[in-house]
């Protein structure tokens, strides 16, 4: 099975590098209406994500800024969890930016990459609980899994935003 999600996988990232590859950096804080989720630079300067715990209703519209934090936040955490650390919570995730974020994504992407080629078989049935939390009876194929979908759907989000952005 293992062989099977690291093809999964190079699929996915070589949409997500496709996308990635032809941002601008405009297209990062281009909002397509007036209801969004976006990256904000507070007093400071730190690039800080709207948020909320309970998703609001309605959903609001994800900026490209948001979708590469988002990215970067559930990369890291599925990440940490692997290594046996505490993943971030979403608000200790910044944003670094259009240039900064394109960055970490291609490095978070080659440490994942990395560890679908250490991994074999027998490692998938080890339990994971991100994101689902603890006592989810999941496994670490199970995440695998879902980071695949996600990192495609977020692609797939990114590619249309930025197809928008160019149509106005």
């Amino acid at each position: 099975m293992i062989a099977e999600l690291r093809r999964q996988f190079e699929l996915a990232w070589t949409l997500t590098d496709l996308h990635l590859s032809a941002l601008s950096d405009e297209d990062h804080l281009w909002e397509p209406g007036p209801l969004v989720w976006t990256v904000r630079q507070d007093a400071t300067g730190r690039w800080r994500p709207d948020w909320a715990d309970t998703e609001p209703d309605p959903i609001p519209v994800p900026t490209i800024g948001w979708l590469t934090w988002h990215m970067i936040f559930w990369w890291s955490s599925a990440l940490a969890h692997v290594d046996g650390q505490t993943p971030p919570e979403p608000t200790d995730v910044d944003w670094p930016g259009p240039a900064g974020a394109v960055q970490r994504i291609r490095i978070l992407g080659a440490r994942w990459s990395g560890l679908l080629q250490s991994l074999t078989d027998t490692d998938l049935v080890a339990p994971a609980t991100f994101p689902w939390g603890p006592d989810s009876g999941r496994s670490l194929a199970d995440m695998v899994l879902w980071l695949n979908v996600e990192l495609t759907k977020n692609a797939a989000e990114i590619g249309q935003l930025r197809l928008l952005r160019a149509a106005r």
